[in-house]
């Protein structure tokens, strides 16, 4: 069996294309219809996608870097993926607060005065992460950046509502485009 790491981007972008790029009519969390949908389930359960995906994020992380945390939902099988290559702990940041047990949005790690890198799977406006990063704050962390495995928003990549957030995207929409066979 040969080693899955060992792919090449351009490789790995075709075969996540190949296996979750959707076509139809798809309303997108930020309220945006689109004829192209990119299913992070399908790539996130697929070990020989996942490790060399979670490679690759792995090589974005700022050095400074103490906690990485990934977003519910599509973020927390990377981050589990990226924590086991980089020996990173890993925290989990849900979208609101659960009413029960710890009673917390930020959950696996003291986030209090640590550096944190956000791991999510697809960006379109940024929607969540800016609601994660009020929540991380809010608990005393200090986000660097967030890692992304898609960036399928227009333009360079950039958080509206945390503009000065650096974004780090693996692949942008046109890394996964279809290529047109002549």
């Amino acid at each position: 069996m040969s080693d899955p790491s060992i792919l090449s981007l351009p490789d790995l972008a075709r075969n996540i294309s190949q296996v979750a790029a959707l076509e139809g009519e798809f309303v997108l969390r930020s309220g945006q219809i689109s004829q192209r949908y990119f299913d992070k389930y399908r790539f996130e359960g697929l070990p020989h996608l996942l490790q060399p995906l979670a490679q690759a994020m792995s090589d974005l992380i700022p050095p400074e870097t103490q906690i990485i945390a990934g977003l519910e939902l599509g973020g927390i099988p990377l981050a589990t993926a990226i924590s086991l290559q980089t020996g990173l702990p890993a925290a989990f940041i849900r979208k609101e607060a659960k009413s029960y047990g710890t009673c917390r949005a930020v959950e696996g790690q003291n986030v209090s005065e640590r550096k944190l890198t956000f791991i999510e799977d697809v960006i379109s406006t940024g929607g969540a992460v800016t609601h994660a990063h009020q929540l991380a704050t809010q608990e005393g962390a200090d986000v660097l950046a967030v890692i992304c495995a898609i960036w399928r928003g227009e333009g360079s990549p950039a958080i509206k509502g945390v503009p000065e957030l650096p974004v780090y995207p693996v692949f942008t929409r046109a890394d996964l485009e279809p290529v047109e066979s002549s």
